[in-house]
């Protein structure tokens, strides 16, 4: 097997990644972070400080999170251990914290830095809790989930949240060129290739290089790549989302925000962000459905009945075109005519209910289907609406103990302009009767 490789000159040969060997060798060249790492950022105060304390750090994938990490250990004079919570289990983390103790007993401090943090349990999570208070570890905990989320309260109350940003285009354009440089050549792309790769990126500098070499690989001598050329030849990073965590949450409320705000066009993007990333098209056309009784009500009647077509429709077609049938939708509650009125009264009618408890309707509108109620006075006096003037009787129906409530109270916008007229010339008539019968 030697001689084979031998043969194919890969002897002696470990392959190490460009972003490896463009890691930054200080935190002067980490980029895209400069509210942490920059003269006046977090991190650099708190290294000039002399005290770090355990900190979290939260961020996109390829932001930096684990060189600074390991950098940090050359600003200080701690013994830097790195594990993964992927591979690590309870013997491995008490073998560590032992060893740490060891370490501070001789006067030495700990620098544990653990990728992936959310990965651990509850409980070994707690297990830090003891060798952080104690001062035997500085935590140095890596995630990409929301630590709010993830996180123990107890481990977030000892440790400083730090967030790692997506990497904008300037810094992705920064790495390149310091690529481009320790390669000794250009990118093989043109102008709007360039452009297109640091888009496909998508704030990963890890990314970015990977899709440099690959760039590299492809090229032959002379040939310079444009942008639908790039497209053929490397993979596209799949979008970061995750359907079960965060950016799951973001893009949908991104998108009901959006929809509320009455702008198609954003609602729209986010729609797209959405299904290009593989979210399931009825959990979004569920959401639809909410937003036309939440945000529309009766400001517009005919959005709900739009919303829900549309997940029957969605049902009916499947994908791809039954995605269509949703984005219509989308459009049509983002350009309607806004109302919560309708739930801010179903709120309202909760409330009453729960402080209220179990007060007895007006006699007046109980029926009466035995002597001994009728005896009682159920349903005594009920006007019949149909037989009234204007089809209106105007009698109290609320509970004597309450009396009269105003939960509703609808826009001046859409369809809810006429209820608004409507009730107002209800509360009219019904004032005219209230005074007419001397009640």
């Amino acid at each position: 097997m030697s001689d084979l490789f031998a043969a194919a000159g890969l002897e002696n040969q470990a392959p190490q990644p460009l972003a490896d060997r463009l890691r930054p060798k200080s935190l002067a060249e980490v980029v895209g972070q400069d509210h942490l790492v920059g003269p006046e950022g977090a991190l650099t105060r708190r290294i000039a400080s002399g005290s770090l304390g355990s900190l979290i750090f939260w961020g996109p994938p390829g932001t930096g999170k684990t060189t600074v990490a390991r950098l940090l250990a050359h600003e200080t004079t701690f013994t830097f251990v790195q594990i993964s919570a992927i591979f690590s289990g309870v013997a491995e983390l008490k073998k560590l914290f032992d060893e740490a103790r060891g370490r501070r007993a001789a006067g030495q401090g700990t620098l544990l830095f653990v990728d992936e943090v959310h990965r651990f349990n509850r409980a070994q999570q707690d297990s830090f809790l003891p060798v952080m208070e104690d001062g035997s570890v500085i935590l140095i905990g890596a995630t990409t989930e929301n630590p709010s989320f993830e996180l123990n309260a107890a481990l977030l109350s000892r440790a400083s949240v730090l967030t790692f940003r997506a990497l904008d285009d300037e810094a992705i354009a920064k790495m390149l060129a310091r690529a481009e440089l320790l390669e000794g050549r250009p990118l093989p792309l043109d102008e709007s290739a360039r452009a297109a790769l640091i888009r496909m990126a998508d704030g990963d500098g890890r990314a970015a290089l990977t899709l440099a070499e690959e760039v590299w690989r492809a090229a032959a001598p002379d040939e310079i790549f444009d942008a639908a050329a790039l497209a053929e030849i490397v993979q596209r990073r799949a979008p970061i989302y995750d359907k079960a965590q965060e950016g799951h949450y973001n893009l949908i409320s991104a998108l009901h925000k959006t929809v509320r705000g009455s702008d198609p066009d954003a609602a729209l993007y986010y729609l797209a962000r959405m299904f290009d990333a593989g979210e399931d098209p009825l959990f979004i056309a569920r959401r639809v459905v909410r937003m036309a009784v939440e945000d529309i009500g009766l400001a517009d009647p005919q959005a709900l009945v739009v919303a829900n077509a549309a997940k029957e429709a969605y049902d009916f077609l499947g994908s791809p075109e039954g995605e269509l049938a949703i984005a219509q939708a989308v459009i049509y509650v983002a350009t309607a005519p806004k109302s919560n009125a309708a739930y801010v009264a179903y709120k309202s009618a909760m409330r009453l209910a729960k402080e209220h408890g179990s007060l007895m309707p007006p006699k007046v509108i109980l029926n009466a289907p035995t002597k001994l109620m009728k005896r009682e006075g159920y349903g005594s006096g009920y006007a019949y609406d149909h037989d009234e003037p204007d089809a209106f009787s105007g009698q109290n129906y609320w509970p004597e103990a309450l009396g009269r409530q105003k939960l509703y109270a609808p826009a001046a916008r859409g369809f809810e302009r006429d209820l608004r007229e409507r009730l107002a010339y209800w509360a009219k008539l019904r004032k005219a009767r209230e005074e007419g019968s001397g009640s």
